[in-house]
């Protein structure tokens, strides 16, 4: 199978695209019902985000017809336990935004136990606002014998002031398999050092470290286990033979005559502690963090690596339906798992693709619901605009600008960083248009733009072509002039253009307004392209 990456609402891709029990992990990180809207942050040369901030997605959640609807289908979908406890649910909370999140997730967590094999396993990750809902919906979706852990991540970063309450300082992961058997890899962490230093003080003439550890049963009702061994009688952990072997080995001592052996622990068997269900040590991404993205909610590698190990092998299946900036995918690419991840916006395609060439190199990615062709485009620009734009500001390698509110973006869609000498960086403003209707005037603003954001050049994408005054206007605005070369200040570019491979003619582009993933060193890649 090839890794894919589907762009559009997961709900219409898990029922359209995935098949039933072929998925053996799922984690979502679905949007929490904070009422913020997160923006995704690109490193401007200036050190700012002001000139490079844009609205990425609204994580608020309103009881809208769509919610009606998505609450029609679960009440439809065969699933009596979901349906009667979405149902008490709403006659609780009735029909405000809680109820609109807890809906639209109970519509998509059907549709991921569908997808999940019978030995699989879903990680929910939420924060103690809904977390107590979501578990009963699972509960019900699931079974409540099917609930593994809730897990507790300690995030480090504490949320909101501590003047009227405790600081809120964690998340929950909620685990849940399908069936009675699953998929699981202990995991665990290093001892503590103050615990090797009192316990594994000692040594053998190889220089092997051990402990002394108890071999005596706490069950005191076990007449199979209660016999004499080196003329002490107890209900031993094992049975005679058992015990007689490991003394025979040199595994069981005793200090002297009558006193209660022993067995010796080495410390290069052990493998450490079992991870428990409060995850102290898993560090969140900090701002400095070089695997920082930009993402506010970004989870760290770590986390995801953790959860893949625990409920995953080698060649499994992996599906993010809520994917963001794409650390599950990284995950599941870096310990050789295949992948399926989805996202409802184009600037989250087009960051993982960055992101995942970057790490990796070029791996192989089956992408859906990205423009292929200038029909693809058509049908975005009409769907969505702001899409349209994010997707158009991508393929020139531009810093997407603005937002969804009307006039936040100044007539700038995007910036193009460049280094005309190789030091000083420079930019050019990048304006998008997906109508059909095109003209003159939209030239002139852009030169305008240009002027008043003392930017050197300006780049216009457009769906429709150009028309003879807009390309004469472009020729007017004259040429930008370097020592190394000069280049036409305003550039018309169509979707067509792009498609065919043309791209805006300037000088070297500044790669480090895109925040870098790490290259990972390991022979992690999959198939080449």
């Amino acid at each position: 199978m090839t890794n894919r990456l589907y762009y559009g609402d997961n709900l219409d891709i898990l029922r359209e695209h995935i098949r039933d029990e072929s998925v053996d992990l799922v984690y979502l990180d679905p949007p929490f019902n904070s009422n913020a809207s997160y923006n995704v942050l690109f490193k401007a040369p200036d050190g700012h985000d002001s000139h490079a901030q844009m609205e990425a997605f609204d994580d608020t959640w309103h009881w809208t017809d769509s919610a009606e609807r998505a609450f029609d289908e679960v009440m439809r979908s065969g699933n009596s336990d979901a349906a009667e406890m979405l149902r008490a649910m709403r006659s609780f909370l009735k029909e405000n935004d809680m109820m609109a999140y807890l809906t639209m997730m109970a519509v998509r967590l059907l549709e991921l136990h569908r997808v999940l094999k019978q030995t699989g396993s879903l990680y929910l990750h939420c924060d103690p606002t809904a977390s107590h809902y979501l578990k009963i919906l699972l509960d019900a979706i699931f079974g409540p014998t099917n609930f593994g852990n809730e897990i507790v991540w300690k995030r480090q970063n504490a949320k909101g002031l501590a003047f009227t309450r405790f600081a809120r300082n964690h998340d929950i992961i909620l685990r849940y398999t399908k069936s009675d058997e699953w998929i699981w890899n202990g995991q665990y962490t290093e001892h503590d050092p103050e615990y090797l230093r009192q316990f594994y003080k000692y040594k053998d003439e190889d220089g092997r470290v051990y402990r002394l550890a108890d071999l005596t049963n706490p069950n005191k009702n076990r007449p199979n286990l209660t016999y004499e061994f080196l003329g002490v009688t107890r209900v031993w952990r094992w049975t005679r033979e058992r015990m007689q072997k490991a003394y025979e080995d040199g595994l069981v001592v005793q200090g002297k005559p009558g006193q209660v052996p022993v067995l010796k622990r080495y410390l290069d068997e052990q493998e450490g502690n079992p991870v428990d269900d409060v995850w102290l040590d898993v560090m969140p991404v900090q701002a400095q963090a070089q695997e920082r993205l930009g993402y506010p909610t970004q989870k760290p590698l770590s986390l995801l690596e953790r959860i893949l190990n625990a409920s995953s092998n080698e060649g499994d299946v992996v599906l993010d339906p809520f994917c963001g900036c794409g650390t599950t995918v990284h995950a599941a690419q870096k310990l050789n798992r295949q992948w399926i991840g989805i996202d409802v916006t184009h600037l989250a395609i087009s960051l993982i693709q960055k992101r995942l060439r970057d790490a990796f190199g070029p791996i192989s990615i089956d992408v859906h619901g990205v423009p292929k062709d200038l029909g693809g485009a058509q049908a975005l620009a009409e769907q969505d605009k702001y899409q349209f734009q994010w997707w158009a500001v991508s393929l020139v390698d531009a810093v997407p600008f603005g937002g969804k509110k009307k006039g936040s973006d100044g007539g700038i869609d995007g910036y193009i960083y460049f280094k005309p000498d190789g030091k000083v960086t420079e930019k050019a403003v990048v304006s998008v248009k997906g109508g059909q209707n095109v003209g003159v005037t939209m030239v002139k603003d852009l030169i305008a733009t240009v002027d008043r954001e003392k930017a050197k050049m300006g780049v216009f994408i457009t769906l429709a072509p150009p028309t003879g005054p807009m390309i004469k206007e472009a020729a007017s605005a004259g040429r930008y002039h370097t020592e190394y070369g000069e280049y036409p200040k305003i550039q018309i570019l169509t979707i067509e253009q792009l498609f065919e491979g043309r791209r805006p003619e300037m000088p070297w582009i500044d790669p480090t307004v895109f925040k870098k993933a790490k290259r990972e060193t390991k022979d992690t890649q999959g198939k080449l392209l």
